[in-house]
């Protein structure tokens, strides 16, 4: 095991990695920005070092001034939590060019799974379907029009390098397709440095589903359950949970099964190391389900996964990283009971979830058995405006999906943050609301939900 990790990483993530590492003897260091001086997360690690100004590509995405850090204070990995630097396949290879341990897939699986149109074709090296459409990026109008007279409309058209719905546009007919490929190109280059776009059916009401894939450098990969991440908006999701709802009864259960296994012959096919997942998209109507993406990373609703199997995620990703292989307890483990995480956001929901950076002046978590909280601020505290408004993850475990349900609400009745305004309210509502708790839901429930309040 090692003894000092980098966390290279902000907020939620970065405390809750830094509480692993610090249960196992590991040595923490952390990094922030100007304008997160001070923030829950640097304290939740051994030191923390600035690394530039408030501006995301000069300090969380400062990838020579992460390493010096790592040089600086004698880290001997690096773990990249999610987002920002995760899956940058000119981070990883730079930290292993700098003679440290990347806690992650190696560059190579990155390079097969990162980026989407190379993770079609591994999909397809792997018989899994994917979405129907382009498998290569679509530079001109005619050729997206080429792909869109094959599989109809509506279509999506989609950054290749995108992520979190950014560079994402359902596009209904002919006519709005070249301003969706202009449109998503600019937002795609702006935020990822990558201007490609594709175009892929957009199935319409459909269930988003994931699972969680384990591998090690040992030639294991197994699948550690699926999650369900049906409720979203702008399609980033809110709640998740575990099992997913959407596979109920025998025949849920051979869905289930089905698509667990397409998820490790996808990563067996890629080479996969670490924690990752795989994601699907449900179409209930055709009892069908297609392959998205693969997230190469530790995922926002890990916690979901750990309550049901019982796994400390980030433990195995660094026993992976350090050389071991999988356990029996991974290996062999049965998912038990219901897990169901709501993410708290500083935004309005009857604005259309705008964004609402703010001051926190009180904070109140609650106390109940089998409620997790990951927190990403602490009180006094504030929301900025330069980062993702996520202020905590609330997860609530219990044998049954009643009861997680019933529990996660308690726990929303008990958090109290002010004077910030967050959707804890609409929340509580959609768990509450006859569709959800039917588990008669899909990923246009939550925006259509907000406009009925």
């Amino acid at each position: 095991m090692f003894k000092k990790v980098l966390i290279a990483n902000r907020g939620e993530i970065a405390a809750r990695i830094a509480r692993t590492c610090r249960r196992l003897g590991v040595a923490t260091v952390g990094i922030h920005s100007e304008a997160d001086a001070g923030a829950l997360h640097t304290t939740a690690v051994d030191e923390s070092h600035l690394v530039g100004p408030a501006a995301v590509k000069e300090s969380y995405l400062n990838a020579a001034a992460i390493l010096e850090v790592a040089k600086r204070t004698g880290a001997e990995a690096v773990h990249p939590g999610y987002g920002l630097l995760s899956e940058k396949v000119h981070f990883a290879r730079a930290v292993l060019d700098a003679g440290l341990v990347w806690i992650g897939p190696p560059p190579e699986v990155l390079d097969r799974l990162g980026d989407k149109m190379r993770s079609r074709h591994t999909a397809h090296a792997a018989k899994v379907s994917p979405v129907p459409g382009a498998d290569a990026p679509v530079e001109t109008l005619d050729a997206a029009r080429e792909v869109t007279a094959r599989i109809g409309f509506p279509a999506m058209v989609k950054a290749v390098g995108g992520g979190g719905g950014i560079g994402m546009q359902i596009v209904k007919d002919d006519a709005g397709l070249e301003r969706a490929m202009k449109s998503c190109s600019d937002r795609a280059a702006q935020a990822f440095g990558d201007a490609r776009v594709y175009v892929e059916r957009y199935v319409e009401r459909p269930r988003h589903i994931e699972v969680q894939i384990f591998g090690d450098t040992h030639g294991n990969v197994v699948a550690l359950g699926e999650r369900e991440c049906s409720l979203q908006r702008r399609h980033q999701k809110i709640i998740e949970e575990s099992p997913a709802p959407a596979f109920q009864g025998e025949r849920g259960a051979s869905h289930r099964a089905a698509i667990l296994d397409a998820a490790v012959r996808i990563g067996r096919a890629a080479g996969y190391v670490g924690a990752g997942t795989c994601e699907f998209i449900w179409d209930s109507a055709r009892e069908e389900f297609y392959f998205l993406e693969t997230n190469c990373r530790i995922q926002v609703e890990h916690p979901v996964t750990e309550a049901v199997t019982g796994l400390d995620l980030v433990e195995w990703q660094l026993r992976v990283a350090s050389g071991e292989a999988l356990g029996d307890e991974v290996r062999h483990v049965t998912p038990k009971g219901h897990a169901v995480e709501a993410r708290l956001y500083a935004e309005d929901p009857s604005k259309g979830f705008i964004p609402k950076p703010g001051d926190v002046h009180e904070l109140t978590w609650p106390s109940l058995e089998n409620v997790r909280i990951d927190a990403g601020i602490a009180a006094p505290g504030q929301v900025t405006q330069y980062y993702d408004p996520m202020v905590a993850k609330i997860i609530a475990y219990a044998p049954t999906r009643p009861e997680a349900l019933a529990l996660l609400d308690r726990a929303l009745d008990q958090t109290h943050v002010a004077p910030l305004v967050t959707n804890r309210v609409f929340l509580r509502a959609v768990l509450v609301s006859p569709e959800f708790t039917a588990g008669q839901y899909d990923t246009s429930f939550a925006e259509i939900f907000a406009k009925r309040k």
